[in-house]
């Protein structure tokens, strides 16, 4: 931790004295700053105010996007500066709880909220860890007017089993079009549990360039993440009933807790490239001017109107995966097919070029929509191990090809009435066939005097199985499945929000045809034994989920309270378990000290009813279906929370103790099968915003 604290220093300081370089050369040309009229910038010349009291007013206005990966569309979002919730920030369950982890910090996770979850049909290595890892849709711009710093740490527990992540984004602008910066998170969790200790690390370089004829976005990043793996704990009842085990004992703690695994590794590394950029037609005519309140102003300014735009994305990434098992558990797997010295490992590489036509809606009236049409080619590349006769061992390598159209038709320019219309069908390669058509919209009207926002989503997928559910090579478990079914998904959901009331109602309903999963075909042995076995299997009845949610918020003076209700019934239990009902709440108190300091001083829980949810394979990296001969439920627990919660001025900071209810109740605080999550905990965190 202290060397990759270095490391961040020497990435600080330098990028710390161009941001203040920029700022005192490339000021906006007001009389105050002299630039812009001939003026030379000279730090020795004299100036007629004292120069021992010089008073520097620094631009504090951030604004911050994501970039869509399919179209290179900017969409703004909130800068993230927030204090509300901040002290969830940090939890690899989710903010409100809604995640289902290993329990320990940085881990795999899953969603409970099965509308939460990608729509596609991909088996990803690194998708159990989208806490950490980020796709570049979820990467976050920004643009500043003075270079923007901002330093976040989370920490708990000691040096033999605490936890903590630093995170480091410094972005800084050259001008009103240039802008660039880095991103440095650092995550380790020494683990509660035995062999469950993790570390993951990211580094990522991006710039822009925003002007009215050409734009680009470019990222770049690193990855690297290691977790130990442990295979859950061997018994339970060492959570539940621990008066039944030897984990009694007054000195027993949960280090000591036997486990299924020792010496055990994930190991994924992953360098990502994305860059888009588009060239914008288009001409410009005079408006007049407004000012901050948005009223005209005598003065006339030229303002550009798109009529055409071409954009093109380049997306690579490059993912390298292997576990590594230096004690094998002494019967645990049913089958071995490497070698005992074999590299259980895979590379996946993903080239795609996208090139789209978009004619931009609003240049004239007949121009009511925005309409793109596009071409895509997607490059994909697998190494597996394999074996010839006689058991050698080589490097099994795939290679796909998928040509794809598809277009785009929507419309944001009226705030009562939004839509857009997406369809993708891949034409040739080893996807013909398959298809996407998704769409959304949303209005807005009043009834009553009040506001009421309406969304509604709908989307038809005909996908083939991913990849690793085709074709996965490892010493332990072993397919080839070529001829696997396309999964057809179809869904509907809508949403209903009244602000005024704080009210969010929404509800949907899908089916699946041919649902894909990773089925339990263990092996038993004797009473209560079984060898680990897993293959890829297709339900090919449907299967419908349909999903409420309810969030509502109540504000009662210094008194808050916000909750989140979600129903769901799965008609599959056994292939697609989901639970019926979880919660969460938050209640707590917000006020001010000194009428300067932000507080709110509160409570939360998060609550799931008892269901059979999937397991965790490590040698698979991924969740599964529980043994059906041996299943075990989990939930029915509540995890409460107390917090205190600060603002000053542009510094948040908290102190949290997790599971302040940790041993009471039936201590089934178990989010994947044998997988406990941690006891009470003191969580520390801060996050320092610089602007200059």
């Amino acid at each position: 931790m202290k060397r990759n604290l270095l490391y961040i220093l020497l990435f600080l300081c330098p990028a710390t004295i161009l941001g203040q370089h920029i700022q005192q050369h490339q000021l906006e040309d007001t009389p105050k700053s002299g630039l812009g009229s001939g003026e030379t910038f000279s730090p020795f010349k004299k100036n007629d105010k004292d120069s021992t009291k010089v008073e520097v007013n620094v631009p504090k206005e951030i604004h911050q996007w994501h970039v869509n990966e399919r179209t290179g569309e900017t969409e703004p979002m909130n800068a993230d500066t927030l204090q509300h919730m901040f002290q969830n920030s940090h939890l690899t369950e989710g903010v409100n709880g809604e995640y289902n982890f290993l329990g320990n910090m940085g881990t795999p996770r899953q969603s409970r909220i099965f509308f939460n979850r990608p729509t596609g049909t991909e088996y990803d290595f690194l998708q159990p860890y989208d806490y950490f890892y980020t796709r570049p849709g979820r990467f976050i711009f920004t643009d500043t007017k003075s270079p923007y710093t901002n330093l976040t740490y989370h920490s708990s527990g000691n040096k033999v089993d605490g936890d903590d992540r630093f995170r480091a984004y410094f972005t800084t602008n050259a001008g009103k079009h240039f802008g660039a910066g880095f991103l440095f998170d650092y995550l380790y969790a020494r683990g509660r549990y035995d062999s469950q200790a993790g570390s993951q690390m990211n580094f990522s370089l991006f710039s822009f360039y925003k002007s009215d004829r050409y734009n680009y976005h470019l990222l770049a990043s690193r990855y690297h993440m290691k977790q130990t793996e442990n295979g859950g704990i061997t018994d339970d009842r060492y959570i539940t009933r621990p008066e039944e085990t030897d984990g009694s004992n007054s000195n027993f703690g949960t280090a000591d807790i036997p486990v299924k695994m020792e010496e055990a590794w994930n190991r994924n590394d992953a360098y990502t490239l994305f860059f888009t950029h588009n060239y914008n037609f288009g001409f410009y005519k005079e408006k007049l001017a407004a000012d901050s309140t948005g009223n005209p102003k005598d003065s006339v300014v030229n303002e550009f109107v798109r009529v055409a735009r071409i954009t093109h994305t380049a997306d690579v990434i490059h993912n390298t995966r292997q576990f590594v098992n230096y004690r094998m558990p002494a019967g645990y797997y049913a089958d071995t097919f490497l070698p005992n010295d074999s590299v259980d490992k895979t590379r996946a590489l993903t080239i795609e070029n996208r090139l789209s036509l978009s004619l931009c809606e609003g240049f004239s009236k007949w121009a009511f929509a925005d309409i793109t049409a596009f071409v895509s080619h997607r490059y994909n590349r697998f190494s597996l191990p394999d074996t010839i006769s006689g058991g050698t061992e080589y490097r099994h390598k795939y290679n796909e090809h998928i040509l794809s159209i598809g277009g785009i038709i929507s419309s944001e320019k009226h705030n009562a009435f939004r839509y857009r219309i997406e369809g993708e069908t891949a034409v040739s390669g080893d996807e013909i066939g398959t298809f996407i058509l998704d769409g959304t919209a949303g209005f807005n009207f009043k009834l009553w005097k009040r506001e009421i926002k309406v969304k509604a989503h709908a989307f038809i997928r005909n996908n083939r199985p991913s990849f690793y559910y085709r074709h996965f090579h490892s010493e332990h478990y072993w397919w080839n499945n070529d001829n696997l079914d396309k999964e057809f998904k179809t869904r509907i959901e809508g949403e209903i929000e009244i602000p005024s009331w704080k009210t969010r109602l929404s509800a949907g309903i899908e089916n699946i045809k041919n649902y894909t999963y990773i089925a339990n075909n263990a092996v038993q042995t004797a009473p209560g034994k079984f060898l680990s076995r897993f293959s890829v299997a297709q339900e090919s009845s449907s299967i419908q989920v349909i999903s409420a949610t309810l969030k509502q918020d109540f504000k009662f003076g210094i008194f808050n309270l916000n909750t989140e209700f979600t129903y769901q019934n799965s008609s599959n239990k056994s292939v697609l378990p989901l639970p019926d009902f979880n919660m969460y709440a938050n209640l707590f108190l917000k006020f001010r000290i000194a009428k300067v300091l932000n507080t709110e001083i509160g409570a939360d829980v998060r609550y799931f009813t008892e269901y059979y949810a999937p397991d965790y394979s490590p040698a698979l990296g991924q969740f599964v279906q529980q043994n059906q001969a041996d299943k075990v439920a989990i939930g029915n627990y509540p995890i409460a929370s107390v917090y205190a919660n600060f603002l000053l001025k542009q510094t948040r900071f908290y102190v949290k103790y997790y599971h302040v209810n940790a041993g009471t109740g039936n201590r089934n605080y178990f989010l994947v099968p044998h997988y406990p999550t941690t006891g009470g905990v003191l969580w520390l965190g801060l996050s320092w915003n610089f602007y200059n």
